[in-house]
């Protein structure tokens, strides 16, 4: 009985052979399954032993096989796997030893190339070294990731994924031991990679995640600044201006870049300083300090911590820090008999003495409307801060007629003092006196400097709004509608704020008459639009999101089960002590601001989510509270909730 070693669907089977006609046999296969094959598709064809018993038996003799000696056997060109297998075991080879010399020829395709049915060419020496080479390196690799997924699963850090962690969150290789490690042991355990990695240690903490993932995309190199040059000393021959300049901050605030001043002129009438920290003057665009504002663009904020934009050693000499005299930008404008319009205005760069930094968490009792009206009323600079409130009433009804509506008031904002994992969260109305009169300040500031670069022709990084959506152009392009103004730009914060610098050295050069750094038409100035834009919008996003963190550290400090709210669309509300925008499903109708208490299910650090359920209308019989939230609030608890 004649039986045939077949190839078939890229595989070999042995039959017996029923009948032959033509171009094709009948076989029967060792199943029993009958079936044509074609004469062309047939490699082998034996007496014994069974059809059943070739490819077992052939697949032992195949597994005995030394690779290395049989490639050394091969000729160097093409062959057929009978003359092999003869050459290899040094006589004629039974149907069982040929057959073995095939399967071993086919499974080693580094060492043999497959030239047809049964036929082999010897790959290079070269080639099967390097194949070797990768398989090896294949296998250790195997070995590593299975070692270090074993020993997460396990309750483990291996060293290659404590190093790696942050990265391995922030656009990993794939193809990477460690994250394929990572990934099968997220895969054995069902957890997610950011999850196991705070459960196994990699991150100190839920923050330490955060903010480990966020500087492992936009601080890669780390947060520290290398070795830099100190500013250039180029102010000491800046006259210096008589005034008496203090600042307004929160007691937080280390980078002071604005100070306030008021004079009384020969003729009565008053003049209002607004002092800007002058970097400009000592840091030059595409020097070593410059490069590294223009990389990270922007202090980046977040509660209880900052990177800034500059380091300190190039921050202290600007720095607006009580009992220095320090290079300012200054605006001056001088007031009517009444003090509530503006009659002449100049700017000019000179160096101030500064009296004292006021901080307004300590002064907000102290400095009160009652106070600011009240000739009386002792307060630190009250005669001055008397006529900057003046003045501010002033500029913003002129603002609120160009608006075309008064500004909102009545708006909550909230400080956090964190210490190590402890958080408080103190809530402030945003509107108080002290913060409106630096608010106008500003506001007046980034104005007037803006029309100062338009009337000289200047270009300059302008905030433009039309519609509802701010842009950034190199021109006013139709003024600021939100704020009421003809033309704005942030010039500041130039200590904090990559635009403000790039504003600020604009105009250094137009009160100098100087050709400005960056002319009409600058490509530089548009790169610096779009790279600031990018990286800022990311910035306030993680500041949102790190806030949301610390809310909700907040509510697991306060065993919080139960919170006071108000509501702010549809089903989002507003915790009434923190900024914590929560969905709750089953809100039922209310409008906007009303009152109501929410029960908290759970909530997670990790991923920042957190679930509660409607209890109830506040005690106050749920009536709408008067700092109902505006429709910017609205806008920004929706980011903040999705963020």
């Amino acid at each position: 009985m004649t039986h045939v070693l077949f190839e078939e669907d890229g595989g070999f089977k042995a039959g017996t052979v029923l009948s032959e006609a033509g171009g094709s046999l009948q076989v029967e296969h060792a199943s029993g399954k009958r079936g044509k094959v074609k004469a062309a598709h047939v490699i082998l064809r034996f007496d014994a032993p069974g059809a059943g018993e070739l490819l077992p038996a052939a697949q032992q003799v195949a597994d005995g096989i030394d690779l290395d000696f049989l490639w050394e056997c091969a000729p160097q060109e093409e062959f057929g796997f009978l003359d092999l297998a003869g050459e290899y075991f040094g006589a004629q080879p039974g149907a069982v030893q040929a057959a073995g010399v095939l399967l071993r020829l086919h499974s080693a395709p580094v060492y043999f190339q497959r030239k047809g049915r049964g036929r082999y060419r010897p790959a290079p020496a070269e080639t099967v070294r390097l194949a070797l080479a990768a398989i090896e390196r294949r296998r250790v690799q195997e070995l590593t990731i299975e070692a270090a997924a074993q020993e997460m699963v396990n309750g483990g850090l291996p060293d290659i994924i404590r190093a790696q962690a942050a990265l391995l969150l922030v656009r990993p290789d794939k193809q990477s031991i460690e994250y394929r490690a990572l990934e099968r042991a997220s895969e054995r355990l069902h957890k997610a990679h950011d999850r196991l990695l705070v459960e196994l240690g990699a991150f100190g903490s839920p923050r330490e995640l955060h903010f480990g993932r966020f500087a492992a995309e936009f601080f890669p190199r780390g947060v520290a600044f290398p070795a830099l040059p100190a500013p250039a000393a180029t102010a000491d021959d800046l006259p210096v201006g008589e005034v008496e300049a203090f600042s307004v901050d929160d007691s937080t605030t280390t980078e002071i870049d604005d100070c306030l001043s008021v004079q009384t002129l020969p003729d009565g009438r008053r003049r209002v300083g607004i002092h800007i920290a002058a970097p400009a003057l000592g840091i030059a665009p595409g020097d070593a300090l410059d490069q590294v504002a223009r990389d990270r663009m922007s202090t980046l904020y977040m509660p209880g911590e900052k990177v800034t934009m500059l380091p300190e050693a190039a921050i202290r000499p600007y720095s607006l820090d009580e009992g220095t005299v320090r290079p300012v930008l200054s605006l001056y404008v001088d007031l009517d008999a009444d003090g509530t319009q503006i009659v002449n205005r100049f700017s000019r760069a000179e160096r101030i003495r500064i009296a004292a930094n006021l901080r307004h968490d300590q002064l907000d009792d102290e400095i009160s409307e009652r106070t600011l009206e009240d000739p009386d009323a002792v307060m630190p600079f009250g005669d001055a801060l008397r006529v900057l409130w003046k003045l501010t009433l002033a500029l913003c009804a002129q603002r609120d007629r160009v608006r075309g509506k008064p500004e909102p008031r009545f708006k909550t904002d909230f400080a956090f003092y964190v210490e190590g994992e402890q958080v408080r969260i103190v809530p402030r109305r945003r509107d108080l006196p002290i913060d409106r009169i630096v608010a106008e300040m500003m506001i007046l500031a980034n104005s007037e400097w803006g029309l100062l670069l338009a009337e000289h022709a200047v270009p300059g990084i302008y905030r433009a709004q039309q519609g509802g959506r701010v842009r950034m152009s190199t021109h006013p392009s139709g003024g600021h509608q939100g704020l009421g103004v003809l033309q704005y730009i942030w010039s500041t914060s130039p200590l904090r704020r990559y635009v403000d610098l790039t504003n600020q050295r604009q105009l250094l050069a137009v009160l100098a008459g100087e050709p400005p750094p960056h002319p009409p038409n600058d490509a530089d100035l548009f790169s610096v639009i779009s790279a600031f834009d990018a990286r800022y919008t990311a910035y306030v996003e993680f500041q949102t999101r790190m806030e949301r963190y610390w809310c909700l550290r907040w509510v697991q400090q306060e065993s919080l089960t139960r919170a006071d709210a108000v509501v702010v669309r549809d089903d989002l509300v507003r915790l009434a002590q923190a900024p914590l925008y929560v969905r709750v499903p089953d809100l039922p109708v209310l409008p906007p601001g009303r009152r109501v208490v929410i029960d908290i299910i759970e909530h997670d650090l990790i991923d920042l989510s957190i679930s509660a359920r409607y209890h109830g209308l506040a005690a106050d019989g749920g009536s709408a509270a008067p700092s109902g939230l505006t429709d910017d609030e609205a806008d920004e608890a929706e980011f903040a909730e999705e963020g």
